[in-house]
């Protein structure tokens, strides 16, 4: 049925497969975990965990990782979920970045793949603390924006309270004169270009006032559902990732990328582009990295380990999904000039 498709074809249907199932699994436990917050865990618990001072919340954020075993497949819906719950972007993002590296999963599969030794896994950890927290405080003092894109601040802004004009009365359902309302029943009058945003935000605006009333039973059902519209929302761009690595790592040949990696300045630069195409997972890059050993310096490998978690197509996919673009170029700029840099000194 398929013998007069193109081999290469077939080769890249193969590796999109295997992208996508090496990735489902750590996008579901991604989601759950989103679902949890979204059910379990208050702004008044966020609050008194992340310090109001900005450095210091930076490193909270980096460290938090720690306890949340999660592969950067599925860390943007769970970072989306913590700054809707009201944790600083700047926290957030410091999270994002760490967490896939220093969770005990990866720190122990880095240290089997290096032969049951700690130079590569310490390094690897270090590097990521280190950019988390350079990225982490550029975005705290010099980052203005919100970086949610527009959909998700209404849900985040769903509990202020606005004046509604009385042309709008019938909207809100109130008595004439002002009346006070909730964000969402004022974008219910932007009209039907709106609808489906208003629907998802005033889904979860509900939710956040009555889960605290809610029966653990109640509470788990609802983030199952939770988890579920979050699979949705994040899996088109999986997809979408998936299919544009499965390409790239069929038609740009990896030996063509190692004959030009050549001096530390260019094998740290290769290192870092096999990881964005190649786009694995945390938990089984160490693997790959380890392979390379013989060609390829410490640095360089380390470089490769520290990025690729940070940033490669599936998960870049998903950021542009959450966040706007202006911001998550400010991420790849930094993010990539930090661990250059870092390979470079090391």
């Amino acid at each position: 049925m398929f013998s007069h498709l193109p081999d290469s074809f077939l080769q890249m249907n193969t590796i999109f497969i295997s992208i996508l199932i090496e990735a489902l699994p750590f996008v579901l436990i991604g989601v759950f975990i989103a679902g949890f917050i979204q059910m379990f865990i208050s702004e008044k618990f966020i609050a008194r965990v992340i310090p109001k001072n900005k450095f210091l919340a930076v490193i909270v954020g980096s460290l938090i990782g720690v306890f949340f075993p999660s592969c950067e497949c599925g860390i943007v819906p769970i970072v989306r979920n913590l700054l809707a719950k009201g944790v600083p972007l700047h926290a957030g993002i410091a999270f994002m970045l760490t967490a896939p590296i220093i969770n005990p999963v990866v720190l122990f599969s880095t240290y089997v793949a290096f032969g049951s030794t700690w130079e590569v896994p310490l390094l690897r950890v270090a590097g990521s603390l280190v950019v988390a927290l350079v990225v982490g405080n550029i975005i705290a003092y010099f980052y203005k924006g919100t970086g949610l894109k527009e959909r998700f601040l209404k849900y985040e802004a769903a509990s202020e309270k606005v004046a509604v004009p009385a042309g709008n009365l019938a909207l809100a359902g109130g008595p004439s004169g002002d009346v006070t309302t909730t964000k969402f029943q004022v974008l219910a009058t932007e009209g039907a270009q709106a609808e489906p945003e208003h629907d998802h935000a005033h889904h979860h605006h509900s939710e956040e006032h009555t889960h605290e009333k809610m029966s653990f039973s109640q509470k788990v059902w609802h983030t199952v559902q939770h988890a579920v519209d979050e699979f949705f929302s994040v899996g088109k761009y999986l997809v979408f990732g998936a299919l544009i690595a499965a390409a790239m790592q069929t038609y740009i040949k990896t030996s063509t990328l190692v004959s030009i990696g050549h001096g530390p300045i260019l094998s740290i630069l290769l290192m870092m582009v096999l990881a964005f195409v190649l786009s694995l997972c945390s938990e089984a890059d160490a693997f790959i990295g380890a392979s390379f050993r013989s060609v390829f310096s410490t640095q360089s490998i380390v470089a490769f380990l520290v990025f690729g978690p940070m940033l490669d197509i599936k998960n870049l996919m998903m950021m542009l999904g959450a966040f706007k673009a202006k911001f998550v170029l400010l991420i790849v700029t930094s993010v990539t000039i930090v661990v250059f840099l870092y390979a470079l000194v090391i």
